[in-house]
């Protein structure tokens, strides 16, 4: 599938876009945006791995998360790369609020959490890909060139986390993907005190 392909698709999945003065607002804190970028890279391998330490019977999301934990951690060290380049140094920043979020709504327990677990990650891959591609013509060559080389994977990130939870549903998860999609959606809209890769529209000065 080309990246066009993909970017239409996730257009479809996510229920809004990223707001303008949210790009605008990253374009003024690019410090903060690389710095959090990484960060959001080791948590992805995080989760990875949480989910391949979890659930050793599943061969198909074994596989899945051991490539996708591979392809973060070479993310999280490239960030760190175009970081160090930049004289940015690379400090703690608290967490945004939008995947907490997210996961408040997960199901405790059993498939059914596996599921809603998957079904985040889908969602936060989908958002990161939108969200580079949203940012890359505005950025400098090298960043933008970063950025766009993110797209696919990160694109393929997304279908393995809702192909999984399709696969291992015993239902349909549409019902699933429609409460966290409007979720998401709200959590990108509203106003937001901190600025953060993933945050939602930023309040005012």
């Amino acid at each position: 599938m080309s990246i066009e392909a993909v970017l239409a698709e996730i257009n479809d999945f996510l229920a809004c876009e990223t707001p303008n003065s949210w790009v605008e607002r990253a374009l003024q804190e690019q410090e903060i945006l690389l710095i959090d970028h990484a960060n959001c890279e080791k948590k992805a391998a995080t989760t990875a791995m949480n989910l391949l330490y979890k659930h050793i019977e599943r061969e198909d999301l074994l596989k899945k998360m051991s490539q996708l934990a591979r392809e973060e951690l070479l993310h999280f060290e490239q960030v760190v790369n175009i970081m160090k380049e930049r004289d940015i140094q690379y400090r703690h920043v608290s967490s945004s609020r939008y995947a907490s979020g997210l996961r408040d709504a997960v199901r405790k327990g059993g498939t059914e959490e596996l599921i809603d677990v998957l079904i985040v990650g889908a969602f936060i891959e989908a958002r990161s890909c939108e969200r580079f591609a949203k940012l890359a013509p505005f950025l400098d060559a090298k960043l933008e060139k970063f950025y766009r080389s993110l797209l696919r994977s990160e694109g393929r990130h997304y279908q393995d986390y809702l192909g999984l939870a399709a696969q291992y549903s015993s239902e349909p998860i549409d019902d699933r993907v429609q409460m966290f999609r409007e979720l998401e959606r709200e959590l990108i809209e509203a106003p937001d005190d901190e600025f953060r890769f993933h945050s939602g529209v930023p309040s005012a000065a």
